[in-house]
């Protein structure tokens, strides 16, 4: 495996500090993403990893999916159909966050609905608060289903989220 500048001029295999270090995340998040098969590395003459420059995008595309609630699982699954070695573009963004987009947006209408309501009532029936206008009185929303009921949003498919 040789480290020769690539047509860029820069190396084109980094080490796990380099990555890390552009990545902004830690060698130990790397190692644990290599683990999980979300990125790929080779050894060195000196049995150090050594990862393609395209390692950078894909840690991005992680670091990305991750912030907006994306499971780590989902995560791996969609970088499945890209070549290990290969790093998203753009066309690819577009397609993996395409499949994203319907749970995300019943994330948000969750939130929205968690940061309007957040000093009200979440009819959860524990009946102790007694300036709660929503208050659940006699717990009648346990027919419902558990948790806070008031505060659940159905999503796109038409289930209460759990």
């Amino acid at each position: 495996m040789d480290n020769l500048p690539g047509p860029s001029g820069m190396p084109s295999m980094l080490s796990v500090g380099e990555v890390a270090r552009r990545s902004g995340v830690a060698v130990s998040t790397l190692h644990f993403y290599e683990g999980k098969g979300l990125i790929r590395s080779e050894r060195s003459v000196g049995n150090q990893r050594r990862y393609p420059r395209a390692v950078l995008r894909r840690v991005s595309f992680i670091r990305v999916a991750q912030r907006v609630g994306i499971s780590l699982a989902d995560i791996a699954a969609a970088l499945a159909s890209l070549p290990v070695t290969a790093a998203p573009g753009r066309e690819d963004w577009a397609r993996l966050s395409a499949a994203w987009r319907t749970e995300l947006d019943d994330r948000i209408a969750q939130l929205k609905k968690l940061r309007d309501t957040l000093d009200d009532c979440i009819g959860c029936g524990c009946l102790s608060i007694d300036r709660c206008r929503l208050r659940n009185p006699h717990d009648k929303l346990a027919a419902e289903g558990a948790g806070p009921r008031r505060m659940l949003v159905k999503p796109s498919s038409g289930k209460r989220t759990p």
